[in-house]
């Protein structure tokens, strides 16, 4: 029963309705007729002499537009005479249970939970069973690693005419295309990512594609985010305060046409207050590159320089210049300090502050 599995197709639902395999128990279910208008099947659910009859939605995804669409559905149909509205899903959180509940809306999913009521004859409510169905989702995880730009870009600007200026607002704020080898990101895997942001409410495309729960965003992003893979670190002690180690490194990024961006925990003071640490740790995709350039040597006694060998595209994405330094994103910052301690949580919500306040409409 733990075992993942492909999410079933409408027809597969109702098959399965047919069989006798969707159950709440200890109610049984019946399949009375399939496709009835709009609806998608009418069915009889039973525990010893009474029973009830319902009218079935059934969606095959388990997002939250298919279960808002659903549910609207549901509560706007006129139904038959003596039949009352089911909703059946993939997979039901115990959130969207509990607002089917209040709602007074009936709804199994195919994981064994479900809350079926029916005054005066009988009350059903199971939860707690995972979900046993892989993500219908067209890229696995758009949170994590380079689809999680596309959300980033939000909230950057939170509102674009179409899907090319998305697009293109994200290969111009990431570095390693602008300085490097990278190529661009392509418009499907833009178009793929914005479907599951559609999806889980957090974009609504209209006249325009906005966002629309910045919160859920950044709370999807955190619970996703997976720290950069990094191929070499080297700790130096160089000669020279930090803004003299940035005059250092700026000369040697324009001189190599190197990317070179201050790691997040680094760059928490651009957007908060925290004291930082007296080592400046810097990202950089190719160190063999600087190493021979820069003065002092490696030392992981008193060091004040960390170079961090990385070519993942997301901490070079949204860097922020001022003067002869270059700053992680505010995003970048709070996903990895939400990945710290407490006091580092702490820190991240100022940041997530600082995020929500500076969000800017697109100037037209």
């Amino acid at each position: 029963m733990d075992n993942i599995r492909k999410i079933p197709t409408v027809k597969e639902m109702i098959e399965q309705l047919r069989r006798g395999k969707v159950s709440l128990p200890p109610l049984s279910i019946r399949l009375l007729e399939e496709k009835p208008k709009a609806l998608d099947a009418y069915v009889e659910a039973s525990w010893r002499k009474n029973t009830a009859r319902f009218a079935i939605k059934c969606k095959s995804i388990s997002t939250p537009r298919a279960f808002r669409d659903g549910l609207n559905l549901l509560r706007s149909m006129s139904l038959p005479k003596g039949y009352r509205p089911m909703l059946i899903m993939p997979f039901f959180s115990d959130l969207q249970l509990q607002e089917l509940d209040r709602e007074g809306i009936s709804g199994i999913d195919l994981c064994g939970n479900g809350v079926v009521i029916v005054p005066g004859m009988f009350s059903v409510f199971r939860n707690g069973a995972k979900n046993r169905f892989s993500s219908s989702a067209p890229i696995k995880n758009i949170y994590r690693k380079n689809s999680s730009m596309v959300g980033r870009v939000f909230l950057v600007l939170p509102r674009y005419g179409t899907v090319q200026e998305i697009c293109s607002e994200i290969n111009r704020r990431n570095m390693l295309i602008n300085r490097w080898n990278r190529r661009p990101m392509s418009l499907s895997t833009v178009s793929k990512s914005l479907k599951t942001l559609e999806e889980d409410l957090i974009v609504e495309r209209m006249d325009t594609i906005r966002l629309v729960q910045p919160d859920k965003l950044l709370e999807k992003l955190s619970e996703n985010y997976v720290s950069p893979k990094i191929s070499e670190r080297v700790r130096l002690k160089v000669p020279g305060e930090s803004g003299t180690l940035w005059e250092l490194l700026q000369k040697q990024s324009q001189d190599l046409n190197l990317p070179l961006v201050a790691t997040g925990t680094s760059s928490v003071t651009q957007y908060a207050v925290m004291q930082r640490g007296d080592v400046l740790s810097v990202y950089c995709p190719r160190l063999e590159m600087l190493l021979d350039r820069l003065p002092g040597s490696p030392s992981d006694r008193f060091p004040n320089l960390e170079l961090i060998e990385t070519g993942d595209e997301t901490v070079y994405f949204d860097t922020r210049q001022e003067g002869n330094s270059w700053w992680a994103s505010p995003v970048q910052v709070y996903l990895e300090l939400m990945g710290g301690d407490k006091r580092d949580r702490e820190t991240a919500e100022q940041v997530k502050s600082f995020i929500l306040k500076n969000l800017q409409p697109v100037q037209k």
